[in-house]
């Protein structure tokens, strides 16, 4: 698991910077909009197992026709109370999953882990005490760090649907191994690639591995925060990883590991294409018109944020930062 003396290598401004893309000059006039829906979150549950549900997030950039909630949202019921794997981008958001908790389970949430720092997972942490929340190190170290700049970020995104939303570091620092809840043993992972510090853990009892934003499914990764080759490392941790069913960070819930392979895909397919492009000397605008494969057409996205990873990697070709991975050995 991500130690006390790791740090997250990412400025306020780099913080703003990674999610200016969520603040779309649409999303920005909806938030004027006198027909916009009521903020309301209408959350559905899916259940996937017996006593588990899933949430699913929409397929969608963060704006103000969502309310930011984008990300799967994971439920267990265990006889000592309920489990849920991240919270959300709001305050407003965690009550209403809350609220959910105690009606699909009779009982309050006794742990919510946390998968990483970005704010559509983890912005729902109020509605829980902190004692609660739990997640690596690297997380809560994040969230400290950077969380007044995604706040500031998810605000302008979301508009009134961050209303009264502040930025909640868990009180339990969790580490790799078993913690057993209930009836359930939930063995969490100490990864990271997406941001510095990933979690993604396994419930045994069940076979539901869930894994945060380690994996992507029809939906392309975001990578403001991504390590490539750590990425891929973790990557290959999950397919070794024996599971019924995996509940990707955004995207479908699914029996095998097509979420993982697609995420694998989009990360060589990002890197090889930008690489290319700044070694032909094309400028950063020029790169984000270069063709993508035809596989991802039906990868909701796809455009968006290979534009968005453009702009994440394309400053640190110019300073000669990202290392070159397809020279490795």
């Amino acid at each position: 698991m991500t130690s006390g003396d790791d740090k997250v290598d990412v400025s306020r401004r780099q913080a703003i910077a990674a999610f200016a893309g969520i603040a779309t000059l649409p999303a920005l006039l909806a938030v004027f909009d006198a027909n916009a829906a009521p903020l309301v979150y209408e959350l559905r549950p899916e259940p996937i197992a017996p006593g588990i549900w899933v949430i699913r997030g929409a397929q969608e950039a963060i704006e103000r026709s969502n309310g930011g909630a984008i990300a799967n949202i994971t439920i267990f019921d265990t006889r000592d109370g309920a489990v849920i794997v991240d919270t959300g981008p709001s305050k407003r958001y965690g009550l209403a999953l809350e609220a959910l908790v105690r009606q699909l389970t009779g009982k309050p949430v006794v742990r919510a882990y946390l998968t990483h720092f970005h704010p559509d997972h983890v912005f729902g942490n109020q509605a829980f005490a902190a004692n609660v929340l739990s997640a690596p190190r690297g997380v809560i170290d994040g969230l400290a760090e950077l969380g007044e700049s995604f706040a500031s970020a998810m605000y302008h995104a979301a508009g009134d649907w961050m209303r009264g939303t502040e930025v909640m570091r868990p009180g339990t620092e969790c580490s790799d191994g078993v913690e057993t809840i209930g009836e359930r043993r939930f063995r969490l992972m100490g990864l990271g690639g997406h941001t510095p510090s990933d979690l993604a853990l396994i419930e045994e009892t069940s076979g539901i591995l869930v894994t945060g934003d380690l994996t992507f499914l029809d939906r392309a990764p975001t990578t403001p925060h991504a390590d490539l080759a750590r990425w891929r490392s973790s990557l290959d941790t999950l397919s070794a990883i024996a599971h019924a069913r995996l509940v990707p960070g955004h995207g479908p819930v699914e029996e095998g590991a097509r979420g993982i392979a697609q995420t694998r895909d989009w990360l060589s397919l990002v890197e090889e294409t930008i690489r290319t492009a700044f070694d032909r000397g094309l400028s950063s605008n020029e790169a984000m018109a270069e063709p993508l494969p035809a596989w991802t057409e039906k990868v909701a996205l796809a455009r968006y944020e290979f534009e968005r990873s453009v702009m994440h990697f394309y400053p640190k070709l110019e300073a000669g930062e990202w290392p070159r991975v397809d020279k490795a050995g």
